[in-house]
């Protein structure tokens, strides 16, 4: 009897161990986890950028005189060579021979500004007619599989600016003009009282975007009246950091995102300023910048609300990874100087190091540390402790 309760002490003994091990253990903690996997990858970086028109037209008085009321408001469209002013010439005293020569002179360098416009024209109408050859050309290409489409779009938008420069000299060639009749009229009527109203013509079709003067008012020659653009022609422009900027190219992609409308718009790089420029940020660091501009490829009906000068926001694609080994952003955390996640082993959470590379939309490249198949929990926080014990309740793909 005395032998049998000696073994049966330590047996409870044991028992109550294992019961207050069980009890304080504690119950696995709840976590979301993320698989490492395999597949594409874009690297990107977001920059603040606004609308800017690459070409305005500023229409100034050709002669001084009366200025009649100006309707047209901001905003209004306006078609090429509708009259969007008039003036009437002042009364015209005789001309002394000095001021005669003057003005035969500048009516000889409107009339030499004149044919140079025409010139232009005609060499910007020539690169049209070559762009779209080449344009023909490339597409028969592309249809067959010997160019790629990187080389189509730089085509493209080769031609398009081809048109744009056509379209900015045939608007040079009628101001010319228009500064020539000028002029020619005003010589012409020297001495006479008055004169015949001068009209204001656009020299192209656009919309107003700024108006100078409105009201009835006296109008010296040259004074600036109406600033007019074409809004189809609207570009982005954006200030990008100089180290951000040596990883772009002329005709790589981007997107505006938080323009103000759904979705995002595709946009292609057409411009790298060479110059650079010191810029205090908000936080009072500076930041050596350059200008980016860029064209907006969507449609013009999905962005037509868009402005000048409008605010939005530029996504510059870096590098496009076509299959690396990633995992969910969220799930990588700072261990001193290192990056680390917690990887799921046995329902236990392990403090991993890791390598990381290029930073997608929200998923990280990993180059050391994790394989194909681990999971790590998603959303680690500061409760969270190495060999802590941890039960999935969601597995994110």
């Amino acid at each position: 009897m005395t032998r049998h309760r000696l073994w049966l002490y330590p047996a409870l003994a044991i028992l109550i161990a294992a019961v207050a091990f069980w009890a304080f253990r504690g119950t696995p903690r709840p976590v979301e986890v993320a698989v490492v996997h395999r597949g594409p990858l874009v690297q990107y970086f977001d920059e603040e950028g606004r609308t800017e028109l690459p070409h305005r037209w500023v229409v100034s008085a050709p002669v001084g005189g009366i200025l009649r009321r100006i309707d047209l408001l901001q905003g209004d469209t306006v078609k090429s060579g509708q009259v969007i002013a008039m003036i009437e010439p002042a009364r015209a005293a005789l001309l002394d021979p000095a001021n005669r020569a003057r003005l035969q002179a500048e009516e000889r360098a409107a009339q030499a500004s004149a044919q140079s416009a025409r010139q232009r024209l005609v060499a910007a109408q020539t690169d049209v007619e070559l762009t779209s050859r080449e344009l023909r050309r490339m597409r028969s290409l592309a249809a067959s599989g010997m160019t790629s489409v990187a080389v189509l779009d730089e085509t493209e938008a080769r031609q398009r600016r081809a048109l744009a420069s056509a379209a900015a000299a045939k608007a040079d060639v009628r101001a010319s003009e228009q500064q020539h009749a000028a002029l020619v009229a005003l010589l012409n009527g020297q001495g006479q009282g008055g004169g015949q109203i001068v009209d204001v013509r656009a020299p192209i079709a656009g919309v107003v975007l700024r108006r100078y003067l409105q009201s009835t008012a006296a109008v010296q020659a040259g004074e600036p009246l109406l600033e007019l653009g074409d809004l189809a022609q609207l570009q982005v422009m954006a200030q990008v950091l100089s180290q951000q900027a040596i990883a772009l190219r002329p005709g790589s992609h981007a997107r505006i995102i938080r323009w103000g409308g759904e979705g995002a718009l595709p946009a292609r790089i057409v411009r790298i300023e060479p110059g650079g420029f010191t810029k205090v940020s908000a936080l009072g660091v500076e930041e050596q910048r350059t200008q980016v501009w860029l064209e907006i490829t969507a449609p013009r009906g999905q962005w037509s609300r868009l402005g000048d000068g409008f605010r939005v926001e530029v996504q510059f694609d870096v590098a496009r990874l076509p299959d690396v080994l990633q995992v969910a952003s969220s799930a990588l955390f700072r261990d001193g100087s290192r990056w680390a996640v917690y990887r799921v082993v046995k329902d236990h959470a392990v403090l991993t190091s890791v390598t990381t590379g290029a930073q997608g939309d929200d998923a990280v490249q990993i180059t050391g540390g994790l394989h194909q198949g681990d999971e790590v929990i998603a959303f680690p926080d500061d409760r969270m402790a190495n060999g802590l014990r941890v039960r999935a309740v969601n597995v994110l793909q």
